[in-house]
């Protein structure tokens, strides 16, 4: 799939885009970081190159990935969302990573929630898994966030991670936890909403 047809997401906030080569600076910041640590990394500046290109070629592999975040009025990159199937991977993952200066406003939950929305209206998902380091505590506190709970019996990728199976189609369309989900959003997007302790994303 080339990189100008894959489809665009728009939400309130956000505008979600395939990946660019201008987005990768930020993409190479925070991956050569401590960041990047639940995440494989800090890695080196060739290995966060060779991942973005990855994230590009997703796309051409199996038609769907990772959408580069932006913001709808100034067309800032927060971070990542999408699908994930690399090779070895037991299941299709939803993913996210987003950029720290981006973190407690409800970004990931903003963008992830649209996505998973697109994987099951688009491709037909009737469920998808998020793998995370237990000790990536604004991780597991968005998995739940979505409604998404751990699950024992499903395969790891690497046995140091934890899989959190997000809630089906069925268990989302018109559902308490949707309108829970939405109404979280609505309070970030609020502009006198202003968030106490940690970020949670």
């Amino acid at each position: 799939m080339p990189l100008s047809a894959i489809p665009v997401i728009e939400t309130q906030r956000l505008i979600l885009r395939g990946p660019e080569a201008e987005d990768y600076p930020k993409f190479e910041s925070t991956f050569t970081s401590y960041r990047a640590r639940f995440m494989g990394g800090p890695l080196s500046e060739y290995e966060s190159w060779m991942l973005y290109a990855a994230e590009i070629g997703h796309w051409q592999i199996h038609g769907f990935g990772m959408w580069m975040i932006h913001d709808r009025d100034t067309d800032a990159t927060y971070g990542m969302a999408g699908g994930w199937f690399p090779k070895g991977w037991p299941e299709r993952e939803i993913g996210w990573v987003i950029w720290p200066h981006a973190e407690g406003r409800g970004i990931a939950l903003e963008a992830v929630h649209a996505v998973r929305h697109w994987c099951y209206e688009t491709l037909g998902w009737e469920t998808a898994v998020t793998y995370v380091d237990p000790k990536n505590i604004s991780s597991v506190r968005l998995c739940e966030r979505l409604g998404a709970k751990e699950d024992v019996a499903a395969d790891t990728v690497d046995s140091h991670d934890i899989v959190y199976r997000h809630p089906s189609p069925a268990q989302l369309n018109g559902t308490q936890l949707a309108d829970g989900i939405a109404l979280e959003i609505g309070h970030y997007i609020d502009p006198l909403f202003k968030t106490k302790g940690v970020p949670l994303d």
